[in-house]
């Protein structure tokens, strides 16, 4: 193992050096948080891809083919149709207001309306979105090290708590391309055709696995229901994802990188589902079928190239534990505290660095507590969409699409999408599908009532709306 060793101890030193490089570049808000909104295509794409494609996609995904078969491959997929519609319906519009979080683009909608309590909901899923990729640690550095738990938490968010810490949004961008190019590697090109040959190639996986492992819609189709609605529309809302999108230099950037990155998202997921059903072949009493992509790679992969996939496995979990503990962060900073303490706008661009700094080394010593004390990946990470999507979706997509929507519609849906959701998970179980259905109707049904039955917006804070949207109004401060 020391040849594997050697690979990952020099992937996670490359980290911290690109951290310490991108502090070099962030000197500014506008560099730290969204990389100066400078990204081109190629680097766009790629980050893009490297946020949404995290440890619950790698390690998740390939359980999900270990269990159901190809038809796994629907909750990574979900999300890559999630993140297409975002890129070809919303994220023009979205690159245009040159704003910094979710929260501000409400405010700039409604006027200055959805506050604290957005920032709150959206900074509880960016949370609990980097805990549970920081809990996926324990598992890679167990393989590799046979670490304990805590220990293997406290070193992989450490890393990622440095780097982020240093260079902010650029550090992050620049370990994402990499992270990028080593799950690639790793995952499509050198485990993927592994792992089938291992298991005797496609005619054997057919021979030995029951019909319903290759059926497309195997897993059920109120389960697949049940991913749209969580990961497609969670990818079209969600802080992490948004941010981003603030990085592309141009609207057109947004538009087709993220195509790309939606496109690379499908292969993915395919990739992911085959694998786990490989090694359905391989190792079919797993007593965990999570453990899957572990054991494929400790016992099945020759020296050398088992540290690169181990080290793709842990690209997937910092790209997203990064992607999630800057917007936690961001958030936290620009929509709560912020507008708690009353701060003015146009404060000197050394300082907010500072200050953002500062809030992504608590958050991020936060996240490791949290993840330490907690272990249920699947049930933390269905809580933090499940308020996400039910609190959020209607009134963030009633702003964009609907010109009637108001500020008390939108606040209103915020309350009962979040008072529903919890109170449903409390009733039915946290995995239970019926609290994000109910949820995101009440929602619904909350804020097309409330809008329709108090004022309309101020049509002069429409009409700066649409000239933020249409990319005529310059970057300015956005305070509630």
């Amino acid at each position: 193992m020391a040849v594997d060793y050697t690979v990952i101890v020099l992937y996670l030193a490359g980290m911290l050096a690109m951290g310490w490089w991108g502090m070099r570049r962030a000197r500014s808000k506008a560099e730290f948080l969204v990389a100066g909104r400078r990204l081109g295509p190629w680097m766009y794409s790629g980050t893009m891809a490297a946020i949404v494609l995290g440890g619950a996609s790698t390690i998740g995904g390939v359980g999900l083919g270990y269990t159901h078969g190809l038809s796994g491959a629907w909750m990574v997929f979900t999300i890559g149709l999630g993140l297409l519609a975002l890129s070809v319906f919303f994220s023009a519009r979205i690159a245009r207001l040159k704003v910094y979080t979710v929260s501000e683009m409400l405010d700039l909608r409604y006027g200055g309306r959805a506050g604290v309590l957005s920032g709150v909901v959206m900074w509880g899923y960016t949370l609990m979105l980097a805990v549970t990729s920081t809990i996926a640690y324990a598992t890679i550095f167990d393989v590799l090290f046979d670490v304990p738990r805590t220990l293997a938490v406290v070193i992989g968010g450490s890393v990622v708590v440095a780097y982020s810490t240093l260079g902010g949004m650029w550090s992050i961008t620049l370990t994402d391309m990499v992270q990028f190019v080593v799950k690639t590697i790793g995952v499509l090109l050198l485990l993927l055709p592994i792992a089938v040959v291992k298991a005797g190639g496609f005619g054997a996986m057919r021979d030995e696995l029951p019909g319903d492992y290759f059926e497309p819609f195997g897993v059920g189709g109120e389960t697949i229901f049940t991913y749209v609605l969580i990961y497609t529309f969670g990818m079209l809302i969600g802080q992490d994802i948004w941010q981003r999108v603030f990085t592309a230099r141009s609207d057109k950037v947004a538009r087709w990188g993220g195509t790309v990155a939606g496109t690379y998202c499908l292969v993915y997921a395919l990739a992911g589902a085959v694998i786990g059903t490989a090694a359905k072949v391989m190792y079919p009493d797993l007593p965990s079928a999570d453990s899957a992509f572990a054991t494929v790679v400790k016992d099945e992969l020759p020296v050398g190239v088992r540290g690169l996939v181990l080290a793709a496995a842990l690209a997937a979990v910092m790209s997203t534990s990064s992607g999630a503990l800057i917007a936690c962060a961001t958030v936290a900073n620009n929509d709560i505290w912020a507008r708690l303490r009353g701060a003015a706008a146009g404060a000197d661009p050394h300082d907010e660095v500072k200050g953002n700094r500062a809030f992504i080394l608590v958050m991020g010593a936060a996240v490791i507590g949290v993840a330490i004390a907690i272990d249920d990946v699947v049930q933390a990470l269905t809580v933090a969409y499940n308020l996400l999507v039910a609190g959020l979706l209607v009134p963030i997509l009633g702003g964009l699409l609907w010109r009637r929507g108001t500020g008390a519609g939108a606040l209103a849906a915020v309350v009962a999408g979040g008072v529903s959701v919890i109170g449903l998970m409390w009733h039915y179980g946290i995995l239970a599908n019926e609290p994000i259905y109910y949820g995101l109707l009440a929602s619904l049904l909350v804020y097309v009532v409330g809008s329709l039955v108090t004022r309309p917006t101020d049509p002069v804070t429409l009409a700066a709306w649409r000239e933020r949207v249409a990319g005529h109004e310059p970057e300015v401060p956005v305070t509630a």
